[in-house]
């Protein structure tokens, strides 16, 4: 059995998984082309065009990572070949800690002391009830769910949705085009951990946007292509014209590595990290990356990526 692997720090993936399973021979995409050529497995992120045109015996593609939006957009993807993705493997935790982090900035007026002390200006903030900072978070699969459950309990009335029906303990969850617009309306800081799709695309455009209560703060650690970045820009306004939204905090963006020159960079309201939300543990995700080639070695069910439903 031959495994190729294409990641950020491969060489710790390869040794890893060569440890995890002894019986097969497992390369890194910097392998020869003659020697990663008719691997049965490909364990990828971001994997490039030609690792895939060189197999032709691929039993199975394993995606590192939750968003496959990337891999589906490669040319070359074999249409028989059957995708699987990491699910949460230690990343929902990673991603609660971020979104908690950013709930509490704006719950705890943080951004509001950041700017006082520039002007050497002390005044403090009421805090408000908890239960007077409804969060809504889009998207309840694997990783959504567990960021919703996490600010459940940290106290935070929570609103959840999904395009299908969904239920989880502690969160009250709505779906369909009605349940978004009822979310948006009465959430306090709304959180976006949907897939990338041709449905998400743009789900949180200048219409949405507008939806929202005034003082209302947007986090995304998702997909920077669920918001439209021009809509959110004059959402949050300048200082000669506020918005009427508070602020965003923002991990993903619809160009990557963000441009040096894109005024989101500039706005005083806006928080940037670069895509680091929720990278994904080596061992948590070995661990699955190991069941998931066991699982197609012994020819058991799989839940499988669905290429046209974009997850």
């Amino acid at each position: 059995m031959k495994i190729v692997v294409h990641i950020d720090d491969a060489a710790q993936w390869q040794t890893a998984l060569a440890e995890a399973l002894p019986q097969a021979t497992v390369l890194t995409s910097d392998a020869p082309e003659n020697k990663r050529q008719n691997a049965d497995y490909l364990a990828v992120w971001k994997a490039p065009a030609h690792l895939l045109n060189e197999q032709i015996q691929l039993k199975g593609i394993i995606n590192l990572g939750a968003g496959v939006d990337y891999l589906l957009k490669t040319p070359g993807l074999p249409s028989d070949v059957p995708i699987v993705k990491l699910r949460d493997a230690g990343m929902g935790e990673l991603m609660a800690d971020y979104v908690l982090y950013g709930i509490l900035h704006f719950y705890r007026s943080m951004d509001r002391y950041a700017s006082q002390q520039q002007r050497a200006s002390w005044q403090p903030h009421a805090v408000p009830e908890k239960a007077q900072w409804p969060v809504g978070v889009l998207g309840l699969g694997a990783i959504g769910s567990f960021v919703a459950t996490s600010l459940s309990q940290a106290g935070f009335p929570v609103v959840g949705w999904s395009r299908s029906p969904k239920q989880i303990d502690g969160v009250r969850c709505l779906h369909g085009e009605q349940g978004l617009d009822e979310l948006l309306r009465q959430v306090q800081s709304v959180v976006t951990i949907l897939p990338d799709t041709a449905a998400t695309k743009g789900i949180l455009n200048a219409e949405q946007l507008a939806k929202l209560p005034k003082g209302a703060s947007v986090i995304n650690p998702g997909r920077g292509s669920l918001i439209d970045e021009q809509a959110l820009l004059d959402a949050l306004g300048d200082a000669k014209h506020p918005g009427h939204l508070r602020g965003a905090l923002l991990d993903v963006f619809c160009e990557e590595p963000l441009p040096a020159n894109h005024p989101l960079w500039q706005h005083p309201s806006v928080i940037i990290t670069p895509h680091m939300a929720a990278p994904t543990p080596l061992n948590d995700a070995i661990d699955q990356v190991v069941s998931y080639i066991k699982a197609f070695e012994a020819g058991e069910s799989l839940a499988t990526v669905s290429p046209e439903a974009g997850y």
